[in-house]
């Protein structure tokens, strides 16, 4: 092909006089043009394919996920910032809008962590932009000059926190199609971080906010015609998965909807209220706001339904030789048997699935079976991964976190104001070459790309 695009058979004619030779070169002439047209269209549709994709032509960016809910807490995908790129371990979270890393400007208080803190470059965003007003929202920022930097102090409810300033910088993303794309996003560069007392080191770089707010990287990309306001993970009971931005990993059949409550709580996945049931028996309350975080590791229920939970699961394994295990400081509740668990297999006869049932939507409903809400720990029990809200503040708000997403594909589609779910293995990638694939369960093995992004998603 770079013969045919350096070559201009066009522009050159014949001097002949004589008529057959004439006809001759001119048939040959109307050939090569044929041939050069040809071969010039296929060209173009090759570099068409590989070139950057436009905000009329989005396409999708897969990340592999890494990491589970126990015992190491957490799930990350790497990204790569900056110029030239380096690679960072963010902690995933739908929870929160604001994406941040540990930052060397200097560092007040920087935690132990797989990478070097970032070092900014001069691109900061100022008091006055408005992710910056995004990010301090609902409270009213006091600009004193428009040069003034964007300052931010981030809480969660696990008693962590983050305290930096806004920078831009490169975010080189390679979406499924083989195209690239490096805008420069709006992150924070976090100088003085606190942590959980009860996480273990080493910590992840940072946090990927993809909540609902202008500052969340996804509506950034939105915003900038990168990619569709859709994102979704699938995370892997036994750990690992994949997180997407886009829509092209959608299952097209098999997905259980429900829409988006813009009333409940402000710049948050929220699904409206539900009834909590236990092994198909309501437990009698309702109208639970529920909230999809995947930031948070374990799901939390407010106090009135965990009490009514916990008794209900109790009930249900009267008489079957499994006890408390109150030596086991894993997590607050914890049950042995007269030996110990291997796995959820061994007691997924015993404990019943927990659901949740949604007054908007009629007929959906989303199901928690024992792996969705149990951990065996180093001590081989069975540990309960619902917890109280109320004991960390969370008061009549439940959060379903990432033990209640194990092996679902989780869909926050803000195009359409609707968030869905689907049963899928999270271990291995789908073929969206075929997205019946995906419908149907049939997965294929992902592999990575020097952006630790996936470069492709099936081998050929």
């Amino acid at each position: 092909m770079p013969v045919v695009k350096n070559k201009s058979y066009m522009s050159k004619s014949s001097t002949q006089t004589q008529s057959d030779s004439s006809n001759m070169h001119s048939t040959i002439t109307h050939l090569i043009i044929i041939i050069f047209f040809f071969l010039l269209t296929a060209f173009q549709g090759c570099y068409s394919s590989a070139k950057t994709s436009s905000s009329g032509d989005r396409s999708s960016v897969v990340f592999q996920v890494t990491g589970n809910v126990y015992p190491r807490g957490y799930y990350h995908v790497t990204v790569n910032i900056g110029n030239p790129p380096k690679p960072y371990w963010l902690d995933i979270d739908t929870g929160s809008d604001l994406t941040w890393l540990q930052c060397d400007v200097p560092c007040t208080k920087c935690l132990p962590a797989p990478h070097k803190p970032y070092k900014p470059n001069k691109d900061l965003v100022t008091c006055m932009d408005p992710l910056c007003e995004s990010v301090h929202w609902p409270e009213t920022l006091d600009c004193k000059s428009s040069k003034d930097q964007c300052d931010y102090e981030v809480q969660y409810a696990d008693h962590g926190s983050s305290l930096g300033l806004l920078v831009k910088d490169s975010f080189p993303l390679q979406y499924i199609n083989g195209s690239v794309a490096k805008p420069h996003l709006a992150f924070g560069c976090g100088y003085n971080q606190e942590v959980h007392s009860s996480m273990d080191p080493p910590y992840t770089d940072g946090i990927l906010g993809l909540g609902l707010g202008k500052s969340s990287i996804l509506s950034q990309l939105n915003e900038l015609g990168i990619t569709r306001n859709v994102v979704g993970h699938c995370l892997g009971a036994q750990g690992d998965g994949f997180l997407f931005f886009g829509n092209e990993l959608v299952p097209s059949s098999g997905v259980t909807w429900t829409p988006m409550s813009t009333t409940e709580i402000e710049k948050h996945y929220s699904l409206g209220t539900a009834e909590l049931y236990v092994g198909g028996k309501t437990s009698g309350i309702k109208g639970l706001p529920i909230v999809f975080d995947s930031g948070s590791t374990y799901t939390y229920f407010n106090a009135k339904a965990y009490k009514s939970l916990v008794s209900m699961l109790m009930n249900d394994i009267k008489g079957k030789q499994i006890y408390n295990a109150n030596d086991d400081k894993t997590l607050p509740l914890c049950w042995k048997g007269s030996k110990p668990f291997k796995s959820i297999q061994d007691i997924k006869s015993v404990f019943k699935p927990i659901m949740l049932s949604f007054a908007k939507s009629k007929h959906v409903r989303f199901q928690m079976d024992p792996e969705a809400y149990l951990i065996i720990s180093e001590h081989g029990n069975a540990c309960l991964g619902i917890l109280n809200g109320s004991e960390v503040g969370l008061e009549n708000i439940n959060l379903i976190g990432d033990i209640s997403f194990h092996d679902k594909i989780i869909i926050y589609d803000n195009e359409n104001q609707q968030i869905g779910w689907a049963p899928v293995n999270c271990k291995k990638l789908p073929n969206i070459n075929d997205n019946e694939d995906l419908d149907h369960g049939a997965l294929c093995k992902p592999y990575g790309s020097n952006l630790d992004i996936l470069q492709a998603y099936c081998a050929a």
